[in-house]
């Protein structure tokens, strides 16, 4: 028999329209990743690698439209910043059945290019979006932005999974220099927050071409 906390995981197992858990690809990919495995960690890892390193890092992609926040539509493409490659990691997980919500944060990027620091006119990025799972009786945070590849490109320090406890962005860079400060916990959502997006993407400087 299920506990309250138990039943109230399972709300975040339901397909919304961002997270659309149940459509034909994303149940598939879920089912690729996670049919051999039986523990729910096991499942995570393999479905947070997967969101991490083959769904590349870009902050240059389509982010004007509804559309462009959908799952499937994530996968199909094969690249997202922070807020779409976690739309994906929580949809993967609910296909697989492992409840799961959207977090965001407040957060400064101390190693902001000076291109793209131009271009928004700030450092600070008021949504950074990242993925919750219930696994084992426990809501672990997991953050899979950036892909291996971009990390050894900027000298970033890949985050790791292991379902467990949370994966979050590291303080410090590879050389030491600081990297990500987390300023703002804005809590949990069931489904993205598109307006809420929009706005805050309206108050910067900064148009994704």
């Amino acid at each position: 028999m299920k506990t309250v906390r138990e039943m109230k995981a399972d709300q975040y197992l339901s397909p919304t329209f961002f997270i659309d858990c149940d459509t034909v690809s994303v149940r598939e990919k879920s089912q690729e990743l996670t049919g051999s495995k039986i523990r729910e960690r096991e499942k995570a890892t393999n479905i947070f690698f997967f969101v991490r390193d083959k769904i590349k890092y870009s902050l240059y992609v389509p982010r004007s439209s509804p559309e462009d926040f959908r799952a499937s539509q994530i996968l199909s493409r094969g690249e997202g910043y922070c807020v779409q490659k976690a739309v994906l990691l929580v949809a993967l997980a609910r296909a697989a059945g492992i409840p799961a919500r959207l977090r965001f944060s407040k957060i400064r990027n101390h190693l902001t290019s000076q291109e793209l620091l131009e271009k928004r006119g700030t450092n600070v990025f008021a949504y950074h979006g990242l993925a919750e799972l219930y696994i084992e009786s426990s809501w672990i945070k997991a953050t899979p932005t950036y892909d291996l590849n971009y990390c050894k490109k900027t000298g970033t320090i890949p985050v790791h999974f292991d379902g467990t406890k949370d994966a979050l962005l590291p303080p410090r860079a590879m050389d030491g220099r600081p990297h990500i400060e987390y300023l703002k916990d804005r809590g949990f959502f069931k489904d993205l927050p598109f307006d809420e997006l929009q706005r805050a993407s309206i108050s910067s400087k900064y148009i994704a071409s």
